[in-house]
Parts: C-alpha cells; sequence; structure tokens
C-alpha cells in the first residue's frame, strides 16, 4: 500500500507543478486516486455526542471526493497489515487510553511510514501514558471555558482546509486551552484571539488548528469540532475536508514548522505567487518569507494577483527589501492600468536581504482582481516579499443588499398609535402577558406605529444581522400597514437599511391592482433614501408578491418588467411567466430545499432573481391551536444553518441573487430572528432562544441575528468570487 501512495501523491505533485504557474492557490485534488480513510472514534472518558455527526459529515465528504470511509471504535484494527488498506487515519473526538502498546506502535510505524493522521477535537484529550502522541497530534489537551463565540485568524491561506476562509472568522465552539504552544514544532494554520471571548490561557498566541511532517508522513489537528452543529457548517465541513486530502497525501501543502505567528490581517499572498506580469521574475533571498521575492523589478513593470479581489479593501502592507534605486508600488484594481487605490513609496534598505515593512490606506474601492504595478528611476528598483490587503469582514459598517428579511408592522397596543391589541391576541390570547406566539418578544407585544420606539430598535437589531433591506408586508392601498410606510421608511433611513415590499393577498388584489400598487408605492415613496433599487439589476425596485399561484393570468406584469423586479411565490417554473424572480418564503421547505436548484438553474438561464427563502424555524402552537401545520425545530441553530447552507450550496440552492430571511418578526409562526426574552412572563409555555449556538441568556436572545451576519457574511464572499469566476 506504500507503492499506492507514493504513486498517487507523485500524480499530485505534477499536477501541482502544472498548476502552479496558472494559480498560487491551493491545488485540486480532482485527479487523486479513489482512496480509504479510517475514523475511529473510541472513548475512553467524555464522550462527545457530536461523534455520530462528524462520521455522517466525513462520510458525505467522501461521496463527492473520491473517499470511501470506514467507521469504527474497535482499537484492534491498528495492525500494520489492516492499517495499509487506508491513506488516513482519523481520531475523532476519541478521549483517554483507547490503544494498547501495540496499537500504538502499529499506528506510529503507519504515519512515520507514510500514512495520514488526522485530529479532531478532543483527539488531543488521548493517551497521555503515550508521550510520542503528543508529537502526533501537536498538542495535549489543558482546560476549556465554557461554549462561546470567539475569533479566529486565518494563518495560512493556501492550505486546502484553510484556503477558503477569510483572514478572520467569528464562531461558536468549545474552545480548547493546551498543556504547550506547539507552534515551533508544527505549521499554524489558524489560531484564536484571545480577546474576543473569555477563558483563554495561552497569552496571546493561542494556534487551534494546524499540521505537520511525520517522518514520512502527514499529521493534521483542529481543536473546532466540539458541537453538532459544527459538522453542518460547509467552512468547517472544508476545512475537516482540506485536512483529510492532506493527510492522505492527495493535496500538496507546505506544512513545515516553526511560523512565526499570525499575519498581520487581510487577504495575504507570496509577491512572487502573481498569476500574469510583465518584466518581473522571481528572485530567491534566503531571509524572505518562503525563500523567494518578487525581482527583477524595473519601471513600469507589473504583476497581477487573480486570486486576489480589491473590493472591501482598505489598506496594503508589504515586506520589501532594495539595494537599489527604490520607487513606488502602485496598487491598481482589474488590470495594471485600471482604477489606482492606493500607492506607497519604497526606500533602498541597504541590501537585497534587508527587509522593512511599507503600509498605505486605499482610499478608492476596489472592483476587481489585485494589481501591482512599480514606478521609479533607472535600474532595479526593489524587491516586495510578502504583501497583505486588509479588508473589513463585508457586513461590518454596511449591510448586504442581497440580504432580505420579511418584515411585519401589523402589530398594535392599546395604548400605541394603533389604539387597540392587534396580531398580538391571536388565537385567543390575552396580551400583554399571553400572546399569540410560542416565544415572546424581548421588546414586549410592541405597538408597529411606535416608530422612534419599538421600530428604531428594529432597524438598529436589522443592522446588527447584518442584513441591509427589509421586505415590508404590505396589504394594500390605504391599509393599516400602508399608513405606517412612511414612518417605517424613515427609521430604515436612520440606520442604513432599504426596504422592499411584500405585496400580501388583500381582497381583490389582480395582476392589474398590482401593477397599480407598485405605480403608487413608486410615486409615493420612490424618492425616499431607504426605497430600496437593486442596483446589480438595473436599479430597479422589488415587490414579492405572497401566494402569487391565487392568481393565473400575470401577463400585467409586462408594463413593470422595466423598472420593477416582481418576484413569484413559487418553485414551479411553469408558474413564473411575466415575473422577473421566484422566491420560497415557506421556512419548513428550506430544509430540504425541493425544486431549489431547478428553480435557481432556471432562473439563470432567463435572466431572473433568485431569492430562496430561509427560516431559523417554524412553531405556531399558540397562534394556531388545534394546527395540524408540521413544525420544525430550530435545534439550537441547526436548523438555520441548514437552511442558509442549502441555499449557498450551488448543487442544492442553484446559486441565488439574493437570501430572503423568514422572517425578522413574524412572531405566530415562530419563524423570527428578532430577539426573543430569555425571561419571558412564567406560566404560559414560552419557549426561548436558550442554547442556540452554544449562548445562554441574554447572549442568547440576539444569537440569530448575530448568527444571520455571520451569513450574509458569507453569502457575499460567495457572490464576490462568483463574479470573479465570470469575469
Amino acid at each position: 500500500m506504500r507503492r499506492s501512495r507514493t504513486r498517487r501523491l507523485a500524480c499530485a505533485v505534477t499536477l501541482a507543478l502544472g498548476a502552479a504557474f496558472l494559480s498560487p492557490g491551493v491545488q485540486s485534488a480532482a485527479a487523486a486516486d479513489p482512496y480509504q480513510v479510517l475514523v475511529f472514534s473510541k472513548t475512553a472518558g467524555f464522550r462527545h455526542d457530536s461523534i455520530p455527526a462528524g462520521i455522517a459529515a466525513l462520510q458525505q465528504l467522501g461521496e463527492t471526493n473520491d473517499f470511501t470511509v470506514t467507521a469504527t471504535e474497535d482499537a484492534t484494527a491498528f495492525t500494520p497489515a489492516n492499517l495499509a488498506d487506508y491513506e488516513a487515519v482519523v481520531f475523532l473526538s476519541t478521549t483517554g487510553d483507547v490503544l494498547n502498546d501495540t496499537q500504538q506502535s502499529a499506528l506510529k510505524g503507519y504515519v512515520d511510514g507514510g500514512g495520514g493522521f488526522v485530529g479532531v477535537h478532543a483527539a488531543a484529550d488521548t493517551e497521555y501514558d503515550w508521550p510520542e502522541y503528543e508529537d502526533l497530534v501537536g498538542a495535549w489537551f489543558q482546560s476549556h471555558p465554557a461554549i462561546q463565540e470567539a475569533r479566529l485568524t486565518t494563518e495560512d491561506h493556501a492550505h486546502p482546509a484553510t484556503a477558503h476562509l477569510d483572514d478572520t472568522w467569528t464562531r461558536t465552539d468549545e474552545w480548547y486551552n493546551y498543556r504547550s504552544n506547539p507552534r515551533d514544532s508544527v505549521h499554524v494554520l489558524q489560531s484564536l484571539d484571545e480577546s474576543s471571548y473569555s477563558g483563554g490561557e495561552m497569552g496571546g498566541d493561542h494556534p487551534i488548528t494546524w499540521c505537520h511532517e511525520q517522518q514520512e508522513g502527514r499529521s493534521f489537528y483542529t481543536g473546532l469540532g466540539h458541537t453538532i452543529e459544527s459538522f453542518a457548517d460547509p467552512d468547517f465541513r472544508q476545512l475537516l475536508l482540506g485536512g483529510v486530502q492532506y493527510a492522505a497525501g492527495a493535496v500538496e501543502a507546505d506544512c513545515s514548522a516553526g511560523d512565526p505567528g499570525p499575519d498581520p490581517g487581510g487577504d495575504s499572498a507570496e509577491a512572487e505567487a502573481y498569476t500574469s506580469s510583465s518584466g518581473v521574475q522571481s528572485a530567491a533571498h534566503g531571509p524572505a518569507s518562503g525563500g523567494a521575492t518578487l525581482g527583477y523589478i524595473d519601471a513600469g513593470d507589473w504583476a497581477g494577483f487573480s486570486s486576489l479581489d480589491t473590493a472591501g479593501a482598505t489598506a496594503f502592507t508589504a515586506t520589501v527589501s532594495s539595494a537599489g534605486a527604490g520607487g513606488t508600488i502602485e496598487v491598481r484594481s482589474g488590470s495594471a492600468t485600471g482604477p489606482l487605490l492606493g500607492s506607497v513609496d519604497v526606500a533602498p534598505t541597504g541590501g537585497w536581504e534587508t527587509f522593512t515593512e511599507v503600509t498605505t490606506t486605499l482610499t478608492a474601492a476596489g472592483t476587481g482582481p489585485l494589481f501591482l504595478r512599480f514606478t521609479g528611476g533607472a535600474g532595479a528598483l526593489f524587491d516586495v516579499d510578502r504583501f497583505t490587503l486588509t479588508r473589513a469582514p463585508v457586513t461590518e459598517d454596511e449591510g448586504s443588499s442581497n440580504v432580505h428579511l420579511f418584515y411585519y408592522p401589523w402589530y398594535g397596543t392599546p395604548d400605541g398609535p394603533a389604539g387597540t391589541w392587534r396580531h398580538w391576541q391571536q388565537g385567543g390570547h390575552t396580551p400583554p402577558e399571553s400572546v399569540g406566539a410560542d416565544l415572546y418578544p424581548k421588546l414586549g407585544p410592541y405597538d408597529s406605529g411606535d416608530i422612534a420606539g419599538a421600530v428604531d430598535q428594529h432597524m438598529e437589531w436589522v443592522k446588527r444581522s447584518g442584513a441591509g433591506v427589509i421586505v415590508s408586508s404590505w396589504w394594500g392601498q390605504g391599509s393599516y400597514e400602508d399608513g405606517l410606510a412612511a414612518g417605517l421608511l424613515d427609521a430604515a433611513a436612520r440606520h442604513g437599511i432599504e426596504v422592499a415590499w411584500h405585496i400580501e393577498p388583500y381582497g381583490g388584489r389582480t395582476a392589474e391592482s398590482v401593477v397599480d400598487d407598485i405605480a403608487y408605492l413608486e410615486g409615493k415613496f420612490g424618492d425616499h433614501p431607504a426605497f430600496y433599487r437593486d442596483a446589480a439589476n438595473g436599479d430597479r425596485n422589488a415587490y414579492y408578491v405572497f401566494e402569487s399561484l391565487r392568481t393565473q393570468d400575470w401577463s400585467a406584469l409586462e408594463a413593470v418588467k422595466d423598472t420593477a423586479i416582481v418576484l413569484a411565490q413559487t418553485t414551479d417554473t411553469s408558474k413564473v411567466d411575466h415575473f422577473g424572480g421566484i422566491y420560497t418564503y415557506d421556512g419548513i421547505a428550506g430544509a430540504t430545499a425541493p425544486g431549489w436548484k431547478n428553480a435557481g438553474d432556471y432562473a439563470k438561464a432567463n435572466g431572473l432573481v433568485w431569492a430562496p427563502s430561509v427560516a431559523p424555524g417554524y412553531l405556531d402552537d399558540r397562534a394556531v391551536p388545534g394546527n395540524t401545520t408540521p413544525t420544525l425545530d430550530r435545534e439550537d441553530g441547526a436548523s438555520y444553518d441548514l437552511e442558509w447552507n442549502n441555499a449557498l450550496d450551488p448543487a442544492i440552492g442553484g446559486d441565488p441573487t439574493w437570501v430572503s430571511v423568514t422572517s425578522f418578526n413574524e412572531w405566530h409562526e415562530g419563524s423570527s430572528i428578532e430577539p426573543a426574552a430569555s425571561h419571558p412572563p412564567p406560566g404560559h409555555g414560552y419557549e426561548t432562544f436558550e442554547g442556540a449556538y452554544g449562548t445562554t441568556g441574554e447572549a442568547a436572545e440576539t444569537a440569530y441575528l448575530d448568527r444571520t451576519a455571520y451569513w450574509a457574511d458569507r453569502f457575499e464572499q460567495q457572490l464576490r468570487q462568483r463574479l470573479r469566476q465570470r469575469g
């Protein structure tokens, strides 16, 4: 079996060398031969309830990536003869003493002889009586604080396990402290920002994912993976896949030990890893990162980096050296003569191997791949080593205009502008303590006309969610919701939120009346700064039509197709003639995504907007007593992650244009991401968000807002990647 591994690895090396001239990124494992992976999950101590989810995830990854998974808790599998059948062994949250001396020897001989080892989470809490295991896994577990959200720094953007990640990644897990810092003996891929959570005990340098060479073999470890939800997270699954592929020798990666520490932030690259150029070459320099720089630079030369997008970049930092004339680095977007984003001067440093750092802010917005152009006097100017584009998270200052939250301004109270209870009493309840919902809002039963109070707070929360658009429920001209529209737009504008419209099935609604409604809303509010228009789709405004199948003939919409995007609620593509888009709304169906891929493909082929709807759950027992509608349990956030994952997976979700969220505040259906009270009125059986993404108490109240921000950012990254691939 060693011969089998060597043959496949040689193939991967050949592919990598050929691809290196095309892209500096991670090499594909698509051409690797099928192989076998052994997943071992025996526990002699604490047993993680995420183990079944981990096995299932690895099996699913194997099905789509040409490896077969054998799962076992039988330690007798660890013999030289049996291990020879596998290219990698995964220790999936093993704990305690799980191997005897003979089995330990077999595992060590297997990895030292060219096999692969992958440790997940509690694999570091294993085999304390076997000193060589600490070297194999990288470090032993010491302690952990409570499950909580933390921020990770990506230190290696080239390794297949982390190449897909941004510079920072915020997620919830159980964060291990280790008995020693492994940095000197491993290649660190990710580290924890101890300032972002409570309980870090490693003095600020806290590796959490790493890899290293083990004699002739390879070892990969990640401290992530405590929670069941982790294994539904596409980013974590990709990290896990990259670790397995590296350990199995299916892809090449640099796992040399002794990293200097985290990058300064942003998207980093070796300057010599350009994808297009004029006049420059790679220059060998021992002290340089990776042993080489971008060199032989004369005035007018340039280098392009197709994998680095300038969108959102705010600063450029580079390590440089110069025994020549010095000069200027121009940071440009799209081409060597494209828009100038900023520039920085490089002074002589006294030698080609004497390095210093230069940095500049970028004062213009980029819209394409990075290009560096070099200017100066005669002769050689300078060398460029590693550089970084710093960028803020996509949704930090400005919400995603491609994530839309369904919003309901139909609530009322006797003491508020409505002058009576509206909707809260649904299902025969008596507000304020008893409301028609299985969850109780943090604000209590509020009035949607309380613009300066409840609505302003809503817009602040929408901002926190990372969504840039609300889709306001609207029941026709002169309706209660219509009367509140102006105040809602004003509140949205104060927080940088835009408003689209959800045209409900009001009495007498027809295709012709909807066309009239569009003209009415455009005429009344079209000049308002919060009135949503989609710049990427002809600056048109948007109208979702709920239960569009009630009307058979929508040909009247042809009159507004040039100015408005009108979306049908269906995945039946035979029912979308004359519409400009498709959405689903159903908060339960998103868990299985029926018809999503077909609808998305149809929309793409016919120039339509595709906006599948995702929801955190669905529960309406108190609002509709005796209702037989199915429910969708939130499962502490796993349901929401599943639906988002379905939407963003091209094989399932069909490449959405927008993602619509059901809902911000539809309390009766229990689909809201608006904060729910952690201590609702007792005696009514209210549920809470307790436990969502590992949060408790008041932190749990905003858990779904924060998770929406995470997914909104991932969606924006995916959209940018899609644009790069097209352009």
